[in-house]
């Protein structure tokens, strides 16, 4: 855990959000060396933030004690470097034991996800989401999906809750989401309150996110092919629209269309494209299941087809920012 402030350190990022997966070995145990490999790649390739053990990472999977030794090895592999978010959910008594597990492993910030199965009223999700964040001394965003989707009030109800520093949106409603901006605007003025596009491939949406002044976002892509996601993040900054169309015509699309043919393919696919990358992160947990053999020989089309893209745009992205 580093001195500086997570809000702070997130506010001007230049690089992807990254979700790394957690390693499994053969005999089904987590496998720390491949994590720790998997997450060096990442902070090399230019991630702004490590969110370890969440939805790619497959919280829901982990007991306590591997997911204690999962964030310290992110902790320890990033070693201030970027900043170490580590996902926490379940109902509140659980949530805060894992928020606990997450500051013993020296995290510097939390990912708050939504309750285990129960859908609560507002008045219930503050609640929830106030006692988790003053549970610990790390700063949380609080991850808006699922059965857990707010009124603006509420949202500004939890901009004005000690420790919570941002609302991650993986439900997509732009309305809802002005509507939020607009109420934490005006209710709370020059209040720094973070925005995330957390929706399961960010980038096909980034457009109409930034129309809102949503920039920041979690890319899945970057988990297996940092050379792409970053070069899409850097087009889209420089306003590229040629690159940024490419990818979202030829790489993005197609990648959510094979996303929506089976179930858990948010998690699944993403690693088996880390596998096909070369780093060998085992399969995922049940109820979690892999993607057949052609889904697999279609993701690695789609990965070849990005890389041709950035190829054929003179890829040179690398030498900006």
């Amino acid at each position: 855990m580093t001195s500086a402030a997570l809000a702070a350190r997130l506010t001007d990022v230049a690089g992807p959000l990254f979700f790394p997966v957690t390693a499994f070995g053969p005999d089904g145990a987590v496998d720390l060396d491949a994590f720790r490999a998997h997450v060096r790649t990442g902070i090399d390739s230019g991630a702004a933030a490590v969110f370890a053990c969440c939805g790619t990472g497959e919280f829901h999977a982990l007991a306590p004690e591997e997911f204690r030794l999962v964030v310290a090895a992110a902790v320890e592999e990033t070693a201030g470097q970027v900043p170490v978010v580590a996902g926490a959910g379940y109902g509140t008594a659980l949530a805060v034991h894992y928020a606990k597990l997450a500051a013993e492993a020296g995290a510097d910030g939390l990912l708050a996800m939504p309750p285990y199965l129960v859908v609560a009223g507002q008045e219930g999700l503050l609640a929830h989401y106030t006692a988790l964040a003053g549970a610990t001394g790390l700063e949380t965003i609080v991850y808006q999906r699922d059965n857990a989707v707010f009124t603006p009030e509420t949202v500004l109800a939890l901009a004005r809750t000690p420790g919570v520093i941002g609302l991650k949106d993986g439900v997509g409603d732009l309305d809802l989401m002005q509507r939020i901006v607009s109420a934490v605007r005006s209710g709370m003025p020059g209040r720094d309150f973070l925005y995330f596009n957390g929706l399961p491939t960010a980038e096909l949406t980034g457009l109409a996110y930034r129309g809102i002044g949503v920039t920041l976002y979690s890319s899945a892509v970057f988990a297996f092919a940092p050379d792409i996601a970053l070069a899409f993040y850097r087009a889209l900054d420089s306003g590229d629209d040629d690159l940024v169309n490419a990818l979202l015509d030829h790489f993005y699309r197609p990648l959510v269309e094979l996303r929506a043919k089976g179930r858990g393919y948010a998690v699944s696919l993403v690693k088996a494209a880390v596998r096909l990358e070369g780093l060998d992160v085992g399969p995922v947990r049940t109820p979690l299941t892999e993607p057949p053999a052609a889904h697999v020989e279609e993701l690695a089309g789609i990965i070849a087809n990005g890389r041709a893209l950035l190829e054929k745009h003179g890829s040179g992205q690398e030498e900006q920012g």
